[in-house]
């Protein structure tokens, strides 16, 4: 592993490259917020994919690709004399140091080199120290200081993006409200809800309507992922391993069906449902 001054030396060679590229290169040139955004996006999801494939040296690159996009949107505001990376990275250090007050006492906020607590400060008085016991405890002190930091005028879920997926936004949306206290007291107690939902679903269904049961359908899929989060599973991780899961095992029978020269339209159910089974015995999910 590198050194610290091998990173820095790094992340200035990897700065003055993109100078230059901006400066030189035709397509760097003529770049905006608006021209990169769609490419920041699937950079992102190209990061994920490769988390979860825990494919280390494509992490790696991915993110490159990323700290890419970071560097060229603090480069384009630098250039308007909005701020630039040193801003970046100020403003962030800031805000980990104030948000964990167990780690840092806040009279380093601005310090040039802070010290994690125990810190004497040099006049030799002591200094208050928040405890936490537990992860729970540091994610609700992070929400309350959010809020703090923004003088109460922020609402407890305006922090969660608009842009987000559906399904990730639900999991943020419950775990924001559950730092302030608003949550199951016994996990287990979600389970009602959860059959209560698809039983209201159920009933809409059998009724025809699509308006209400789109309704329905979105209140069950909320209650199951409730009920993940109490249990401690990421639901996003879950699915999409299940969504792997089936393309591994139908390209298995689309595979099998160019082998013996069938088509997939021509095939029976039974025969795709045997060739599934069998995908499930041979292959590695």
């Amino acid at each position: 592993m590198h050194t610290k001054e091998e990173k820095m030396q790094a992340f200035g060679r990897f700065l003055d490259v993109l100078d230059a590229l901006r400066t030189n290169c035709p397509w760097d040139k003529k770049q905006t917020n608006e021209s990169l955004r769609p490419n920041t996006i699937e950079e992102t999801y190209e990061l994920c994919d490769a988390l979860i494939k825990n494919d280390i040296p494509d992490i790696c690159k991915e993110l490159g690709d990323v700290l890419l996009h970071i560097c060229f949107y603090a480069k384009i505001a630098e250039e308007k004399e909005q701020f630039d990376m040193a801003d970046v990275c100020n403003a962030l250090t800031r805000k980990m140091i104030t948000r964990h007050p167990h780690v840092y006492h806040p009279s380093q906020i601005e310090a040039e080199n802070p010290k994690p607590l125990p810190y004497v400060p040099e006049n030799g008085t002591d200094v208050e120290v928040t405890k936490v016991n537990s992860v729970g405890q540091v994610l609700e002190n992070w929400e309350q200081i959010k809020l703090k930091e923004k003088d109460g005028n922020e609402s407890v879920l305006s922090g969660v993006p608009d842009a987000l997926p559906s399904l990730i936004k639900a999991y943020r949306i419950q775990d924001k409200a559950r730092n302030v206290g608003f949550d199951w007291e016994d996990r287990q107690d979600v389970w009602k809800k959860v059959h209560e939902e698809l039983a209201e679903l159920e009933v809409e269904l059998n009724k025809e309507d699509k308006e209400k049961s789109t309704e329905e359908l979105g209140d069950f899929l909320f209650s199951v992922i409730n009920a993940a989060r109490l249990y401690k599973l990421n639901p996003d991780n879950a699915l999409e391993k299940t969504n792997r899961k089936f393309i591994n095992r139908f390209n298995y029978i689309e595979a099998h069906s160019i082998k013996i020269g069938k088509p997939l339209k021509d095939m029976t159910l039974g025969e795709m449902d045997a060739l599934w089974n069998e995908a499930k015995k041979t292959l590695k999910d």
